[in-house]
């Protein structure tokens, strides 16, 4: 079940604070709207690392598709020479 406080609870701020853990955000509305969400620090970091590596898939994505796609063979030769190194 999601927490949902008004940014008016914010006054008592500890007691919202207390609310927030690891994967049981706080969502903070306006004038009956949601506006904010507050996140463990872990679910931030959590969420940054799935951003970047998403990003880096889809560059990985794009050359494919630009400049031609690797077979499993050349992966895995490529990888076995790294590994040599």
């Amino acid at each position: 079940m999601p927490k949902i406080k008004p940014i008016s609870d914010l006054r008592n701020y500890n007691k919202v604070l207390r609310d927030v853990s690891v994967g049981e955000p706080v969502f903070l509305t306006k004038n009956g709207r949601g506006r904010y969400a507050l996140v463990d620090i872990a679910d931030y970091e959590k969420i940054q690392a799935k951003i970047k590596l998403m990003s880096e898939l889809n560059k990985g994505r794009k050359s494919g598709e630009e400049k031609g796609w690797l077979s499993h063979e050349d992966v895995k030769t490529h990888f076995e020479g790294k590994a040599h190194e």
